[in-house]
């Protein structure tokens, strides 16, 4: 297939669903354009990686600027900032370009951030009488993470933001949902969120205009899930530290913080109580400062006593690997958050035995319960850490279990070929509409 790819921000390592998403395309061998967006250069790592897949790669560079016009411009309207973050007049002028001159089978767009290009491209595609499916990947059901952000955050930041966010999203979603071809998520539980937002848009506007259209208004949204490269996340089972545990991911992001918080300040503390030399890592980019004060109080501490640091916050790190396949318990306390948690696959690919919130498992298929240990609450979580401490087999067992099931369910593979089955739906569908 030849396939136009829209991502509003630079696929890489960090942003993983796009850029494996889109290696696993290459690597089928369809032919590949993504016309991307970037803020700043560190953002542009991976993209000859692609480039050398055979994949074309048309950037855009957006400035912080631009993007804090664009905010700015919503906030008295009811669309959500998220939806024009990424917003560019010259983004669209080449999307424009392309569509004139170039032959296409599917588009595929990604996230909110990215949906306005879809919508524009088919309001474009409608004025040149042209037929092309186009598919949004919305990854996750945003306003499902903001409702949950809003009352459970513990950044003052993230409640404000998502408060302000939540309202407007949902309707946004929910008309999103209504106006392409197809619609992906990566877990079930999005998929639910997303179908009832769909449903209410549609049935609001029936009521609006005096209609009642029988017409089924939930369109396909369809589980495409994230997967885990296998290859470079590597197993090992090499003798790990004996009391080390690490939390992964980027510390800026509102959930993670919560998470931190929450793990250092109320799950450790019970764990410290009878290991008090256990070691812990916060490790993933741009960690706030009440993240860093929390480990600069546990360092004034140990110094009145005989105790080490016990807390690490590492930033940025050149291989999150090293990390994971060191340590002895993968922690995920994460209290609130929507789609699937990379950070558990990650670990499991690398056979760090993983202890997870049950919210933060809840994207992932029943299965997984046996490769893992899910808590419910702050003194089951600790618990379940100090029982893991004590028994390296059960950590040795943990560790095959759960490489095993990524293997068997989440390997990037399995997302293509299901990416593929849809792209095919799509240009069907669009095929038999234009007869």
């Amino acid at each position: 297939m030849k396939i136009l790819f829209i991502v509003p921000y630079a696929p890489n390592l960090i942003r993983v669903r796009p850029y494996q998403l889109i290696r696993t395309l290459a690597k089928q061998e369809h032919q590949l354009t993504v016309l991307t967006f970037w803020h700043q250069e560190e953002e542009l790592s991976e993209l000859d990686r692609l480039r050398a897949l055979g994949v074309e790669v048309i950037l855009h560079r957006i400035p912080l600027l631009r993007s804090a016009w664009n905010c700015l411009q919503a906030v008295p309207s009811q669309i959500p900032l998220q939806s024009v973050y990424c917003w560019s007049p010259l983004g669209i002028r080449s999307l424009q370009q392309l569509i004139r001159s170039r032959s296409f089978d599917v588009v595929h767009v990604e996230h909110l951030r990215g949906a306005r290009y879809g919508i524009e491209l088919k309001k474009y595609l409608s004025q040149l009488n042209k037929s092309l499916p186009v598919v949004w990947d919305s990854v996750d059901c945003i306003s499902h993470l903001f409702a949950q952000a809003s009352a459970s955050s513990r950044s003052l930041k993230g409640r404000l933001m998502t408060s302000l966010e939540l309202g407007r999203t949902q309707q946004y979603e929910g008309w999103l949902v209504n106006q392409f071809d197809h619609t992906v998520v990566t877990s079930k539980v999005d998929a639910e969120m997303l179908g009832n937002l769909a449903i209410k848009s549609w049935a609001d506007r029936n009521h609006q205009n005096g209609t009642n259209h029988r017409q089924n208004p939930e369109k396909c949204v369809e589980v495409v899930p994230n997967g885990v490269d296998l290859d470079y996340f590597g197993f090992s089972d090499t003798p790990r530290a004996t009391e080390t545990i690490v939390f992964t991911g980027k510390m800026s992001y509102h959930a993670n913080i919560t998470a931190a918080k929450a793990l250092i300040q109320e799950i450790m503390p019970i764990v410290w109580a009878q290991k008090p030399n256990t070691q812990v890592q916060i490790v993933g980019k741009d960690p706030p400062t009440e993240i860093v004060a929390l480990a600069n109080k546990d360092s004034q501490n140990s110094a009145h006593s005989s105790l080490p640091n016990r807390i690490e916050i590492t930033g940025t790190v050149p291989d999150m690997n090293t990390y994971l396949q060191q340590a002895t318990i993968s922690v995920v306390p994460i209290q609130y958050g929507a789609g699937i948690q990379n950070k558990i696959l990650e670990a499991m690919a690398c056979g760090a035995p993983v202890v997870s919130s049950r919210q933060a498992a809840a994207g992932l298929n029943e299965q997984s319960q046996s490769a893992m240990v899910i808590a419910d609450n702050h003194q089951t979580f600790a618990q379940a850490l100090l029982d893991l401490l004590e028994n390296p087999e059960h950590r040795k067992r943990l560790s095959k279990a759960g490489r095993q099931y990524v293997e068997d369910h989440y390997a990037w593979s399995v997302a293509g070929q299901r990416l593929e089955s849809i792209y095919t739906t799509s240009i069907q569908n669009a095929q038999r509409q234009s007869y």
